[in-house]
């Protein structure tokens, strides 16, 4: 009996490895349920491996029986070793290509965080604008209600006062200036049409002939003197409304601007002043900190914006008396050569301060014209 047993019992060396055959405990439910295949008959060599001929004929004959309505190209059959998991399954979908150009598409998405930093930057100077403007408003309420301080610069603020104070004469000289222009370009016209009125009769009336030339004459000289003296006083009201409109006016800006940073130094200073008769505790030490390096960063604007005004107005006035004094001697002279009839001094006048006359012949136009 034992001789018997030891030969029909097979020999554990031929025996295949139950690991080597079945790795997952789902593919023996598989082997168990379903009924005997072509999968089930796929054979396998000595050392555990496909026979590659018999995997190639079980693909082909799954490929025949795909249904007709999928195409090879929108199907593909995936045979994976017994390690695998998806062993034996008809995967259909799009071609191979078309789904790795999908699997690229649909990476993962990165959201840009710029937009929200650019909200927060925002939110922040407006923050920041809102406490400023805060501040300024009470610091000029107070002052109207004279119960804050404010830091004065005595000689600056003497020199602005007069600054303003000029700005409002040389405008008022400037619009006389332009009301005597407009006045004489009408006079002017009235000579010359007169003039040639005079000469139309001295043709016509024989007995009167020479009385009406000489008018005629007469008019039409004073007529081409007061065009000579209306470029004078032209020229002299458009150096005049540079100084007034352009230099003067971009010293006050500067001006403005200096008054906006004293200001806003004062309003920091009686902030920080505030904070340190306050108590001192872990709070309030980092509010003072932080109002202390406001105040530094407002009160070095605030310097700079002072050194920048007195350094325009310096200039302003070597630039004012410089040109005002060429102007008025211009006005001076051009309006008593004209009025002593004096034509060669009117014209000398001109030519020395380089005042360009219009074409000969061309009527003048007004200082209202030109604007």
């Amino acid at each position: 009996m034992s001789d018997n047993s030891s030969d029909t019992t097979p020999n554990d060396a031929t025996l295949p490895d139950p690991e080597d055959v079945v790795s997952d405990p789902e593919d023996i439910t598989m082997a168990q349920d379903s009924p005997r295949s072509a999968a089930a008959e796929i054979s396998v060599t000595s050392n555990g491996d496909f026979d590659e001929n018999v995997e190639h004929s079980f693909n082909m004959d799954l490929k025949r029986s795909v249904p007709v309505g999928l195409g090879l190209s929108e199907t593909h059959i995936t045979s994976h070793g017994f390690e695998g998991t998806n062993e034996g399954i008809v995967e259909a979908g799009p071609f191979q290509g078309e789904r790795q150009r999908v699997q690229q598409r649909s990476g993962p998405v990165v959201l840009a965080e710029e937009p929200r930093n650019t909200a927060i930057e925002k939110f922040e100077l407006v923050r920041r604008w809102s406490l400023n403007t805060y501040k300024c408003t009470r610091q000029i309420l107070s002052e109207k209600l004279g119960r804050g301080s404010r830091t004065v610069d005595l000689e600056l603020e003497a020199q602005i006062e007069i600054l303003r104070d000029n700005k409002k004469k040389y405008e008022h000289v400037l619009k006389l200036a332009q009301t005597l222009s407009s006045q004489l370009y009408q006079m002017v016209q009235t000579q010359r049409q007169l003039g040639d009125a005079f000469a139309d009769l001295s043709l016509k009336s024989l007995e009167l002939h020479e009385e009406f030339g000489y008018n005629a004459d007469t008019q039409k000289l004073l007529a081409k003197n007061g065009e000579t003296l209306l470029g004078a006083i032209n020229f002299f009201i458009s150096s005049v409304n540079t100084l007034v409109n352009k230099t003067i006016e971009d010293t006050l800006i500067t001006v403005k601007q200096y008054e906006t940073a004293r200001i806003e130094y004062d309003a920091y200073r009686t902030d920080l002043e505030e904070l340190n008769l306050g108590p001192r505790d872990a709070t309030t030490m980092s509010k003072i900190e932080q109002s202390q390096q406001m105040f530094q960063t407002h009160k070095e604007k605030y310097d700079k914006m002072r050194n920048d005004v007195s350094v325009k107005l310096k200039f302003l006035e070597e630039n004012k008396v410089k040109v005002l004094h060429n102007q008025l001697v211009l006005f001076h002279n051009a309006i008593a050569a004209y009025f002593a009839g004096n034509q060669k001094q009117l014209e000398q006048t001109l030519k020395q301060f380089h005042v360009k006359l219009k074409t000969p012949g061309v009527d003048a136009p007004s200082w209202l014209e030109e604007q």
